[in-house]
């Protein structure tokens, strides 16, 4: 069917090619968010990771820090077997944050560790990694997991404060569990979700059911920023902790609680109850996040919904900040009658760009202290599946939103806005009410600058709004892994390369050739980047759910980014599932980009 597309305030510019490692000062405008307060980040250790990249290589790759200072390198040193640790590279290390090893002896086990070098001095080295010996000729690091049920979702989080993070998983048994494990899989704790999370119904699941539908329940973050992750989780009657003690504070099956617990125990540390508005209607699912809605102290955002019979939905969103052994509520949201059209994820996020995160749903926004700031629903927009929030523009000032309908009246497809004030720059309609059910964002094509959009009418590139190819490659999820300032992408357990001028996509990794399963349909556990440099990893199990496979590349790189962990839109949106999305970064990171502002951040 024909393609309408209507176009607001799209001006037409040449395109721009930029070699993607020549990255240049960022403009000044850039500086705009380092007035605010600096937000507390994790202290993050160099997350050095080896893996045996061909018979006779070993790529070592390691993070560059987000307040690491301008001009700093890095020796890297190796000891095998045990012994005494020796330099490799002949001078200091000063472009992308890995290196080549093609002189192990990889019949014996390899430690790699690096030394920041600041000013010509060597500083303190970093956690060694342990390339055992013998080890297989693949990009994966295997994490052991205790005998257990399906696992769906991985959060990622520091438990115990060694500037690493540790991992966090549900059991999909019935009743579920969730289950911590350091990151060299040494067994932490499990909570079993009790007799209140055996209705698994994707739409109006059990009072403590996690992980079914669009709902997740269960987030990881730093949220009294003491060093250590806690696990934020929706409970009810019947939990019981990592302690072995019973929770049994609330009147009845249908009332929920937010609970914190201790990343080291799985302890209660904090609870409060979830407000009774919709009590009415049954328990409610929810999605679970963390934003820094002040700028400088991280809050909990609960997005709660429940059926309103077989109809309608309730929504409510909630903030809530954790000090001590308290759990404070900030502010309470209700839609009600509103116009406020919601989707399958949630973004919380610095829409303007002024030091404090507000909250974003496919078909609006709320301001920091819980008041709505707009709705695109007087733009047509509806109910839909995927969206995404970037700087898909590089020659915009802000952040650029671009969301797919789900059985939309007027025919609206997809769409493309400015995400701080909700302006609409363009509409594509066609005939017709369709379902689209994926769309994604992420520069694809180096031939035009800016990201590229894409569902299945075709991609385009965002900022112009022009049509490159009829038929673009799967939408589903993308991975940064080659090096190159392109991405890839994540398709039904491959690793994929789109080939622009051909429309065909090569294979990078096919996952199950090291024992990979997805969880579902078409899904990992977690993409995002949590070791080495600023590639991101792809977190999978085997199908005895015994084992993590976090695939990590096997590829060099000559370009430099911090690690993406340490900007805060990426970091936040770490924290939230809902339908597994894209996590992105606040600046423009694609072909022809500058190099990105040093983010506002402390430890």
């Amino acid at each position: 069917m024909p393609v309408l597309r209507r176009h607001r305030a799209v001006v037409p510019v040449a395109v721009v090619l930029l070699a993607c490692t020549a990255l240049t000062a960022p403009p000044a405008s850039a500086a705009l968010a380092q007035q605010a307060a600096a937000r507390p980040m994790e202290n993050l250790g160099r997350g050095v990771v080896a893996v045996r990249s061909s018979s006779t290589n070993v790529l070592v790759t390691w993070r560059l820090l987000g307040l690491d200072p301008d001009g700093i390198g890095f020796n890297v040193y190796r000891s095998t077997a045990g012994g005494s640790y020796v330099k490799l590279n002949s001078s200091v290390l000063t472009g992308g944050t890995n290196y080549t090893d093609s002189t192990a002896d990889l019949t014996k086990a390899n430690s790699y560790r690096v030394r920041p070098v600041v000013d010509g001095t060597e500083q303190a080295p970093s956690a060694a990694f342990t390339l055992s010996a013998g080890h297989a000729t693949e990009p994966v690091v295997r994490v052991p997991l205790r005998a257990g049920g399906p696992v769906k979702f991985v959060w990622v989080g520091d438990l115990n404060g060694d500037g690493e993070y540790d991992y966090v998983l549900d059991r999909q048994t019935s009743p579920q569990t969730i289950e911590a494990y350091r990151n060299d899989g040494a067994f932490l704790w499990s909570v079993n979700l009790g007799p209140n999370s055996t209705d698994q119904d994707n739409i109006e699941p059990g009072s403590s059911t996690v992980d079914v539908g669009h709902w997740d329940g269960v987030t990881v973050h730093d949220l009294d920023s003491d060093g250590r992750a806690e696990v934020a989780v929706r409970i009810a009657n019947g939990v019981v902790f990592g302690n072995g003690t019973t929770y049994t504070g609330l009147p009845s099956d249908a009332h929920q609680a937010l609970a914190i617990l201790d990343g080291r125990t799985g302890a209660l540390r904090a609870s409060a109850p979830v407000p009774t508005d919709y009590l009415a209607d049954g328990p409610m699912g929810a999605r679970l996040g963390v934003g820094y809605l002040d700028g400088v102290t991280p809050s909990l955002v609960a997005y709660m919904k429940n059926r309103v019979g077989n109809g309608g939905f309730n929504l409510m969103y909630t903030a809530w900040k954790l000090s001590g052994g308290t759990l404070s509520r900030q502010w309470k949201w209700l839609r009600g009658s509103q116009a406020a059209p919601d989707g399958h994820n949630t973004r919380i996020i610095d829409l303007d760009q002024d030091g404090d995160d507000e909250i974003a749903e496919i078909g609006f926004a709320l301001n920091g202290d819980g008041t709505l700031r707009y709705s695109l629903a007087d733009e047509g927009v509806v109910h839909g599946d995927r969206w995404h929030v970037a700087d898909m523009d590089p020659r915009r000032a802000g952040l650029e939103g671009y969301g797919v309908q789900q059985d939309n009246p007027s025919g609206l497809r997809e769409y493309y806005y400015g995400a701080k004030n909700g302006n609409m720059l363009w509409q594509h309609v066609e005939d017709g009410v369709g379902d689209v059910g994926r769309g994604m964002a992420a520069d694809i094509d180096p031939r035009h600058l800016g990201m590229e959009v894409w569902s299945f009418s075709g991609v385009y590139n965002a900022r112009t709004n022009t049509l490159t190819q009829a038929t673009g490659p799967w939408p589903h999820l993308s991975v940064l892994w080659d090096g190159d300032l392109t991405t890839e992408l994540f398709n039904d357990g491959r690793i994929e390369k789109w080939d622009p001028a051909t429309g065909g996509v090569s294979r990078q990794v096919t996952t199950w050739n090291f024992g990979a399963v997805n969880n579902g349909t078409q899904y990992p556990a977690l993409i995002g980047d949590i070791l080495g440099d600023w590639r991101e990893e792809v977190v999978m199990t085997t199908p005895e759910y015994d084992e993590l496979l976090v695939f990590t590349t096997d590829r060099p790189t000559a370009t430099r980014l911090y690690t993406l962990a340490h900007n805060p839109a990426y970091r936040n949106d770490l924290t939230v599932k809902g339908y597994l999305q894209d996590h992105h970064v606040d600046y423009y990171l694609g072909n022809g980009m500058t190099t990105p502002p040093r983010p506002n951040i402390s430890y």
